[in-house]
């Protein structure tokens, strides 16, 4: 574990463990994952509890939490549990808000939760990480993209946006029974996006897990890095806290946005020469309404 100072809040305690997750022996890797995937519980684990889920001794719990600058292991436990108070408090803001008919106060606490989600996920995103990103979705000879259920919004944006910029864009879906089909079209030398947040569909998973025996260059847009797509060859963690009745997917759809719209400057000429193409279909089928 690289020498930092001591986490003052389960949010640094969390950005801490993200960036040193990977590089981590084994061992603390299961406890950083226990403390990143299920704070709740910690919150109320004795010593030996937490040893057992992460499948270590307890005298290693004790070095990971001393390695982070804390006083033991009860340390860790005081930050997951105020994680849980601040968890408490989103829940009694939303329940306040689900009672409150004023509809002012309801938008306020969405437009804060989100500006938050942005800026943390924006924040976090590492210059290389992006150009790389841009050039692969640039490039690429085709680039394949899925999300399903509450990420199928966000996926299908890529895909349409992309799709005007470059051609070979291809959006993978199960729902009409040919995922193998369209599985079976993934190339070595493609870029494959996969989109997923918990609970993470398994057919994503799946996908992306053939993509990367394939030798695709995958990205994906996921929420943290106990994520089965967090060893993507380039990783983007999207926060999607919020009132809402389910994960928001604001800060996914405005990094979406973000690449297509990087994609076509990095494109170029090549880029415009597609929209025109586009727009001349566009009005030879009369597609949009002219009053």
């Amino acid at each position: 574990m690289q020498k930092v100072p001591p986490p003052q809040s389960y949010a640094e305690l969390a950005t801490i463990l993200r960036e040193q997750l990977h590089d981590l022996p084994k061992g603390q890797q299961r406890i950083a994952t226990v403390l990143l995937s299920d704070p709740e519980s910690t919150a109320f684990r004795t010593i030996a509890q937490t040893a057992e889920a992460a499948e270590v001794h307890q005298s290693s719990l004790v070095r990971f939490a001393t390695s982070l600058g804390l006083k033991g292991y009860p340390a860790l436990v005081a930050l997951c549990r105020e994680h849980l108070s601040d968890q408490a408090h989103l829940v009694r803001r939303f329940e306040a808000a689900a009672t409150d008919s004023s509809t002012e106060s309801l938008m306020s606490s969405v437009l804060d939760h989100e500006q938050q989600n942005l800026s943390r996920t924006f924040a976090r995103i590492e210059h290389d990480d992006w150009e790389r990103a841009v050039d692969h979705l640039s490039s690429a000879p085709a680039v394949h993209i899925m999300g399903m259920r509450k990420c199928l919004s966000a996926a299908q944006l890529l895909s349409y946006l992309l799709h005007l910029v470059r051609p070979d864009v291809h959006l993978l879906a199960s729902s009409a029974g040919m995922l193998v089909d369209e599985i079976r079209d993934l190339k070595p030398g493609d870029t494959f996006v996969g989109i997923s947040l918990r609970r993470y569909t398994a057919d994503t998973v799946r996908t992306f897990h053939e993509a990367k025996r394939r030798g695709l260059t995958t990205i994906a847009l996921t929420d943290n890095p106990t994520s089965p797509l967090a060893d993507a060859d380039i990783t983007f963690f999207v926060d999607s806290q919020g009132v809402h009745i389910l994960r928001s997917m604001s800060a996914f759809i405005s990094l979406v946005q973000t690449l297509a719209t990087a994609v076509a400057f990095a494109r170029g000429a090549d880029s415009r020469s597609e929209l025109n193409v586009d727009e001349e279909l566009l009005q030879s089928m009369n597609i949009y309404w002219d009053g």
